[in-house]
């Protein structure tokens, strides 16, 4: 006999398991299949967070176990080795065992009631009618039909099931990463996060150093072009600051993955359908960072999914309301993510070490205090321009930007 539950969601990390632990507050059954025989694996970024976003989810504080740091600000390096930091006053972002962290979040939704179906892998889905038809294959060779009212696609950036249900996954604006865990690093600052910005060792994007304990770290980077494990190398060796941190330094593990930084695709919803997380790109354009945002919309598509339930209409036209309401909380800052990214791909590297040298010699610390807000960059950047100094700092910044592109 064909099994059924209201919902399905596709995919157990951070948008999957918060989406089904919102639905079942609201007493929806909900089944979560999960293609690994393990939450948390295999780890697919740093886990650097905002205490802010996570407080504003409800989520913070976390678990003791879960929380690897804490940082109350940044060092930015340019390429030739220039340096500006900024220290807030509290601490800002943090750093989670991914695994860990994923674990807590399927964790309390099991609690609410939510069942998982690990070493379930989706192979097919059908938006046939009032229902979706799903096909699932274990890793011991079972298969079995699955079939529900509504279905969330949280599967990451396969884009296997978003393809299915015929919607269109982003096809340019991609970076691709390494991340990994190292120790022997020296001088580590454990209140700060360290970022790496240049073409010359990570083209489109950046890299970033994240203390964790004593002399053991997280270090990664992206890049639009070249082999990012290659490049990695080449900042720890080559960086004239990161080289000093890094050079003696053990990799003990490294895992890679690609990030959509095009902003949310389009169309994250079907007949009966859903899309979240890096399944609809909800990332960060600047940053690359994706959890809180995926978190945000992860709640948001449990309201609209429990209001189908509800009142029993799965069509487009209903769902779309979900397009509506996640385009209204990211929408502006979205766009202006991606003026900035643009501006970071066109300027050179040596207006890079201008830019930053220009901020040691001008700036402190106190100038940057409104910059706290990093997932949602764009209303940060409109109470920053309120201050001349920061204005002026921008208008530099756009200078040394057509300068590049006029070369």
């Amino acid at each position: 006999m064909e099994k059924f539950s209201d919902v399905v969601v596709v995919g157990g990390g951070p948008s999957g398991s918060f989406c089904a632990l919102n639905m079942a507050k609201k007493a929806v059954s909900v089944i979560v299949f999960e293609e690994h025989d393990e939450i948390g694996t295999p780890c697919h970024c740093a886990g650097h967070l905002s205490i802010t976003g996570l407080k504003n989810l409800g989520l913070y504080p976390l678990p003791k176990r879960v929380i690897e740091n804490v940082f109350y600000g940044v060092k930015i390096h340019s390429p030739n080795g220039s340096e500006f930091t900024i220290r807030f006053s509290l601490p800002t972002t943090c750093v989670v065992n991914r695994a860990l962290f994923d674990k807590h979040l399927s964790d309390l939704a099991k609690k609410s009631g939510i069942r998982y179906f690990l070493g379930s892998k989706v192979d097919s889905l059908t938006l046939d009618g009032s229902l979706a038809k799903l096909l699932i294959s274990k890793t011991s060779g079972e298969t079995f039909k699955f079939s529900s009212r509504i279905v969330v696609d949280a599967e990451g950036t396969s884009y296997k099931i978003l393809r299915q249900a015929g919607l269109t996954p982003p096809e340019k604006g991609f970076v691709y990463c390494v991340n990994a865990e190292v120790e022997n690093v020296n001088n580590l600052e454990p209140d700060k996060v360290e970022v790496f910005l240049g073409n010359t060792y990570a083209p489109g994007f950046y890299a970033w150093l994240i203390p964790k304990e004593k002399d053991v770290a997280k270090i990664g980077l992206g890049a639009k072009a070249g082999n990012p494990k290659t490049l990695l190398r080449k900042l720890m060796h080559k960086h004239p600051a990161a080289s000093k941190k890094l050079k003696k330094a053990k990799i003990l593990q490294e895992t890679f993955h690609p990030i959509p930084l095009g902003g949310p695709i389009k169309r994250a919803y079907a007949h009966g359908f859903l899309v979240v997380g890096d399944a609809a790109a909800q990332v960060k354009p600047t940053t690359g960072g994706g959890i809180i945002l995926g978190l945000n919309c992860a709640r948001i598509a449990a309201d609209v999914a429990v209001e189908a339930i509800n009142t029993k209409d799965f069509s487009p036209k209903f769902l779309r309301v979900y397009q509506k309401r996640l385009m209204k909380l990211l929408g502006f800052d979205i766009k202006v993510m991606r003026e900035i990214r643009k501006i970071l791909d066109r300027i050179h590297d040596k207006e890079l070490d201008n830019f930053i040298s220009l901020c040691r010699r001008n700036f402190g610390e106190e100038d940057f205090q409104d910059l706290i807000e990093t997932d949602f960059q764009g209303r940060a950047l409109l109470r920053a321009v309120k201050k001349p100094r920061i204005t002026a700092a921008i208008a530099y910044f756009l200078l040394l930007s057509l300068k590049s592109i006029l070369k």
